[in-house]
Formats: structure tokens, C-alpha cells, sequence
């Protein structure tokens, strides 16, 4: 009786009409469905066609009358997450858009509500699929309701809306700011929205590259957009767009800009935004800058505390904040990929977490910084990396400021000014490799240690030291060929025609980037064990690149087996990280070095004569 009673309650608010109003009757939508009511009958993960891809759902939506074929827009996910959303949920829908895809007619959810005091009922009643009349021009459905009105094809003399509600502005209106009072949110684009209007501040504008290849040469710049929800994305136009839009952009500018304007996903390796999607400027985009920029924030910032960089994963991007401390002079090196000389800058950052960090500046941004050392600069979009410990770059689409108006900055200058000039700092230095482990107290071991208590046994990953000699390195396979693309390290496939392919990065490369894979056998008074290196750890046990060494093996065979003399007997100590794997069907434990340091005679020294003190107190 009470399912029944739901059920009777559920009906009477449903809006019966409603999905057949919003890709059939505009007008009346309007008039008699201002909010949406209807019924989830189904609900469908969809696995994502990239590694790391945002999860997608699926649902289906009747009004009683109707049912209709639906994709939740990624802003929405949180009510599944949050478990609210069910097969059966009663949902009043607040912001949607009706597109054409593929020659599908489907509801893009923005933003829903579940009326949670009706439950989980079953499907009500028995829907028909909904028949889309075809328009007169023959161009697909393309509208959005946000809160209580329709914007789409919708006469000039509809009533102004609140300026908060997110909407598809009219694209017969007229080019001027009153055109553009209802703006979508960056965070809601995606392939399925066809017409919209963005507003946007350019918080970075990237120079003009080129590009040739063998089939073919252009031209590309990129801007990272932020609109006043604190949504990002970043915007890339090509050759004929390079040339009409790359003066039209100014850094720090607010624009409107409007579809056409194609929406795909992202290529993460290029961009540094929280972002699924990116945007590719075409021949009809239509910018045009923003009287009013006063409701656009200047950047969004998420800074990570210098301190906790070593709990930071390598080649991750960070936002981070600091004391300029020291600036060295420009210097220069050349590309491994171009063999183009770049400029570059090393700055040494603090923050009140008593840690410094060197972080590098590339170029035009090198040769012209002039900040004094003290002032406070803030930096948004540099990648981490494990040279020297922890590091910091740069990247192109990042951006730099200097003494921003911003909470942090005169926090850190009140900290600065007040106690921090006369600190001693901590240093990232000192580890190669340094990791997710680099930080870590991790137990010292000798390797008897690691295997009485089974380390790496357990479910968890399991960390330790150990200090050790290197006896024996396997000399084949001692490296592989990597990418030469910033970020990606993939193994590259060897064409034969001179040239070697990435298949992640859809490029090829003129030769690749070795990069060491090594296996060493380590040894202590207690026994040996394999350990597994990666380049940065392989780059100090054989003083050399894997480039070099793999230039050896192929001209100087000598050479080569000398150089894997001088790194035999040599003691480092090595931050290890024990997990099981499965190797031709058997499962044996891994042992991976996160970072190795080699040893330091006087500290070693140090506790030798401690442990010669204690001796002697016990006699």
C-alpha cells in the first residue's frame, strides 16, 4: 500500500508532456514546464575511451507519457557518487540541453535534483520512446533550460533572466554585451553541446609555434581560459585561426566566445588545467572582448606547500607560492629534440614550511625576469621533477605574478618579514629520485631484515632502506626508447625509415629518448638482493645518460663494458618500495628503488664512532 501510495504521490509530479515540450514545443515548455519533473527508469556507467578519462552515465528519463535517452554532464556525476540518484529516483531537472548526436536526439543533464521523500519506485506506468519532430530547416535540436526559462530559438521579447542562471545565448542576437546575459558555465562544455557563448579571462597566451613534417607544416598558439565559476580550459587555434585570433587575445583580457567551436578531449601531456575537454578554435568562432571582466577572477590558484613537494608524485603540476630567496644568472642548453639552444633561469623559493625549492624558468620568461629577491611570486602550472631531489619548471602554458593581491602572498609576506628572513631552510636536494617515497622516514634494513619480515608480502606496498654495494648490473636491456615528448616517457616504436613513433602522443620522433631500466644485484654483510632502477636512479649509478651509454654500445664496445666496471662496488643507500607482482604466471616480490644517495663518508664516520662509544660504555 505505501509503494502504491508513493507511486500515486510520484504521478501527480511528474510533469507528463514534459520531454516531448522540450525537443517538440518550446513554447509551451515554457508556459507549463518551467522545472522538469520525471522518473530515472535506468541508469548506465560508460567506460571512458582515454586512461584516466572522466566517468560517463548514461539514464533514461520518463515523463510517464515519454522516455528519453540522457548523458549526465561530468558536473552532475556527484549525485551518483553521493549515492541520491537510483533506477526509480524521482528527479526535477534544472539545468539541461537537447542535442542532436550522431543523429540521436539526447538530453545532456547539467544539473538535477532527486526528490528524495518519494524513494525508489518502479517504472510508472509504460513510456513510449519519443518521436522528435524534424525542423524546418533541418538543423538539429540545439536548446537549454536552465532554471525557469528557455533560451534557444526564443523571440527577442522574452523576459531578461537573473544574471547567475548559466544558458545558450541566442545566436541571432546581436553582437553586443546585451547579447550575451546568459553565458554557459566551462566546466558544462563537452562534445554534445552545439551552440553557446562562454565568458572568459585569458590567464595565458602561448607564443606562436610551427611544426613540419614530412606530410605536412602549420602554425598553432593556445590561451588557458577561466570564466567566473573557476572553470578552465584551454583553447588552441591553428594556421588560418592563428593568424585572425592570436592578436585578437590579450593576457589578462575578458572575451566572449561563442560556438562554432569544436570541443574534444584533452591531451593531457599539453595542458596543465583540470579539464576532460579543450577547445579548437574554427573559421566561424565567434570573440569578442568583454566590456564588463569585473565577475572574472584574474587566475585560481591551488598551491602546494613547498614543504610537502615530497609527498608529491613526479612529473605532477602544481600551483605553488613562495619568497623569491636567490636568482641565478640566464644560461643556456640545448634541446635533445631540435638541438635549438633555450634560455633558462634557476629561481630558489621559501615558504614558511622551512623548506626551499629550485624551480627553473624557460626563455622570453628567463631572460626578461627582473623581480627582486623577497618578493613574494606566485606560479600556476609547473611540473615536478626529481633532479637534484625535488625540482620545480615551468611549463609553457604556465604563468608567473609577482607580488599578487591575493590572501596567501601577504600572508607569506607578513610570515617573511616577521620571523622568515632569519630561518634556516631545508633543502629537496640531496636524493635521486626522490618519489612518492623520497620524503619518508623509511626503517633502515639490511636485506637479511627485508626478507625475515617478508616485506612486500602484504596487500600494501611496504617501504624500507637499505644500504648496500652494487656487485653485479645486467647489462641487457639496460635501457629502452622513450618518447621525446615533455611528460609522456612512453616506449616508441622504430619505423624503420629513419623516424620512431609514439603511439600515446600520435608523433614521430626523429630518434628517441633512452631511458634506463636497469636491474642491479646489491649486496651487504647479510646477504643480496635485485633491485629494479628507473632513469633518475640509473643516471647516478652510471654517471652518464642512457643516451650516452647506449652511444657506447653501439660504437665502443670497450667503452661500454668499462663503464659498467666503474659502477660495480660502489655503496649508495637505496629508498625501496617491496610490492608483489606476477611475473610468467608466478608472483614474486618486486623491489623498486624510489630514490638512491650515495654514501656520506663523514655521517657513516659519525655513527661508526657512536656505535665504538657504546660498545666501550657497556665493557
Amino acid at each position: 500500500m505505501a509503494d502504491e501510495a508513493n507511486k500515486a504521490a510520484a504521478r501527480a509530479q511528474i510533469t507528463q508532456g514534459a520531454l516531448n515540450a522540450i525537443f517538440n514545443d518550446p513554447a509551451t515548455l515554457e508556459r507549463q514546464f518551467p522545472v522538469p519533473v520525471c522518473q530515472c527508469v535506468q541508469i548506465k556507467a560508460l567506460s571512458s575511451n582515454t586512461e584516466g578519462g572522466a566517468e560517463r552515465y548514461r539514464v533514461v528519463l520518463s515523463d510517464i507519457t515519454n522516455f528519453v535517452q540522457s548523458m549526465l554532464a561530468t558536473q552532475a556525476n556527484h549525485v551518483i557518487h553521493e549515492g541520491k540518484l537510483k533506477k526509480g529516483s524521482i528527479v526535477r531537472l534544472k539545468s539541461y540541453q537537447a542535442n542532436n548526436v550522431k543523429g540521436k536526439r539526447i538530453l545532456i543533464i547539467l544539473d538535477l535534483e532527486v526528490i528524495e521523500s518519494l524513494g525508489e519506485l518502479d517504472k510508472i506506468d509504460t513510456p513510449v520512446a519519443l518521436t522528435v519532430k524534424e525542423e524546418e530547416d533541418s538543423k538539429p535540436v540545439n536548446t537549454t533550460i536552465t532554471n525557469n526559462g528557455f533560451y534557444g530559438n526564443k523571440p527577442q521579447a522574452q523576459e531578461p533572466v537573473k544574471q547567475e542562471q548559466h544558458a545558450l545565448p541566442s545566436r541571432s542576437g546581436p553582437s553586443s554585451s546585451a547579447a550575451h546575459t546568459n553565458i554557459y558555465p566551462i566546466d558544462g562544455l563537452s562534445p554534445y553541446a552545439h551552440k553557446w557563448t562562454i565568458k572568459a579571462r585569458v590567464t595565458h597566451k602561448s607564443d606562436i609555434r610551427t611544426w613540419h613534417k614530412q606530410n605536412s607544416e602549420g602554425k598553432l598558439f593556445s590561451v588557458n581560459l577561466l570564466d567566473a565559476d573557476g572553470g578552465e580550459i584551454k583553447a588552441t587555434g591553428f594556421n588560418d585561426q592563428c593568424d585572425q585570433l592570436y592578436e585578437t587575445f590579450q593576457e589578462g583580457s575578458v572575451y566572449y566566445i561563442s560556438s562554432p567551436c569544436r570541443v574534444q578531449l584533452a591531451k593531457k601531456q599539453f595542458s596543465n588545467l583540470n579539464n576532460d575537454y579543450e577547445l579548437t578554435f574554427e573559421r566561424d568562432t565567434v570573440v569578442e572582448k568583454a566590456e564588463d571582466a569585473s565577475d572574472v577572477p584574474q587566475v585560481r590558484y591551488n598551491f602546494t606547500n613547498i614543504g610537502a613537494l615530497q609527498d608529491v608524485e613526479k612529473d605532477s603540476t602544481i600551483d605553488v607560492i613562495g619568497v623569491l630567496k636567490e636568482v641565478a644568472e640566464v644560461t643556456q642548453i640545448t634541446s635533445k629534440t631540435t638541438q635549438k639552444p633555450f634560455d633558462k633561469r634557476e629561481l630558489t623559493l621559501v615558504d614558511n614550511s622551512g623548506f626551499s625549492v629550485r624551480l627553473t624558468i624557460w626563455g622570453k620568461t628567463a631572460t626578461a625576469f627582473d623581480a627582486d629577491p623577497e618578493s613574494i611570486v606566485a606560479f600556476k602550472g609547473t611540473k615536478v621533477g626529481d633532479f637534484g631531489g625535488r625540482s620545480l619548471s615551468l611549463l609553457s602554458s604556465g604563468s608567473m605574478s609577482v607580488n599578487p593581491d591575493i590572501a596567501e602572498a601577504h600572508k607569506l609576506k607578513g610570515w617573511y618579514d616577521s620571523q622568515g628572513r632569519t630561518e634556516h631552510f631545508n633543502s629537496h636536494s640531496g636524493m635521486a629520485g626522490a618519489g612518492a617515497a623520497g620524503g619518508r622516514n623509511d626503517p633502515l634494513k639490511t636485506i637479511a631484515q627485508v626478507r625475515e619480515e617478508n616485506l612486500g608480502m602484504s596487500e600494501n606496498n611496504d617501504y624500507f632502506s637499505t644500504k648496500g654495494t652494487i656487485v653485479y648490473i645486467k647489462q641487457e636491456n639496460f635501457a629502452y626508447p622513450a618518447c621525446l615528448s615533455e611528460g609522456c616517457n612512453k616506449k616508441v616504436t622504430d619505423m624503420g625509415d629513419g623516424s620512431w613513433r609514439c603511439e600515446k602522443c600520435d608523433m614521430s620522433h626523429p630518434k628517441p629518448d633512452y631511458r634506463y631500466i636497469m636491474s642491479v644485484n646489491v649486496n651487504d654483510h647479510t646477504g643480496q638482493m635485485y633491485l629494479s632502477c628507473f632513469d633518475d636512479v640509473g643516471r647516478l649509478i652510471m654517471g652518464m645518460s642512457g643516451d650516452q651509454l647506449m652511444e657506447l654500445k653501439e660504437n665502443d664496445s670497450a667503452a661500454v663494458q668499462r663503464a659498467f666496471e666503474d659502477a660495480n662496488c660502489k655503496t649508495y643507500t637505496f629508498k625501496v618500495r617491496a610490492k608483489m607482482d606476477t611475473f610468467q604466471d608466478q608472483q614474486r616480490v618486486r623491489y623498486q628503488v624510489m630514490s638512491a644517495v650515495p654514501i656520506d663518508y663523514k655521517t657513516e664516520a659519525l655513527k661508526l664512532a657512536q656505535l665504538i662509544k657504546q660498545y666501550s660504555m657497556n665493557d
